[in-house]
């Protein structure tokens, strides 16, 4: 039976901030140029301000959330394929990357 409200409330660690952090900063880089992105450049700002406030009490709205979780998992996949496809050195790099992503991905955004 599926669930009629969702809570939307977050507690993150010190370390699991700075990653989500890094990563929005790093998704609005890339669509910023963009102007067919601009809800979600807008969506990833307003999470960069909630993390900042208070990263163990943060309260996203379903649409950030969506989004977030998005953006994570077609990442991991990414980084799932080109580890897959790459030697040693390369692997070794993105495996920390994919590792983070997964765990943050399993404990806060397990559907």
């Amino acid at each position: 039976m599926k669930k009629l409200f969702q809570n939307y409330s977050y507690e993150f660690d010190k370390n699991e901030a700075k990653i989500i952090t890094s990563f929005c900063n790093q998704v609005i880089k890339q669509m910023e140029g963009d102007k067919n992105f601009f809800s979600d450049v807008k969506a990833f700002k307003s999470i960069i301000e909630k993390l900042a406030q208070d990263p163990s009490n943060v309260k996203l709205t379903k649409d950030e959330k969506i989004r977030l979780v998005r953006q994570l998992k077609e990442n991991v996949k990414f980084i799932k394929k080109t580890m897959d496809n790459s030697w040693i050195v390369k692997k070794w790099f993105y495996r920390t990357m994919y590792n983070q992503y997964v765990a943050l991905l399993d404990k806060h955004f397990e559907d």
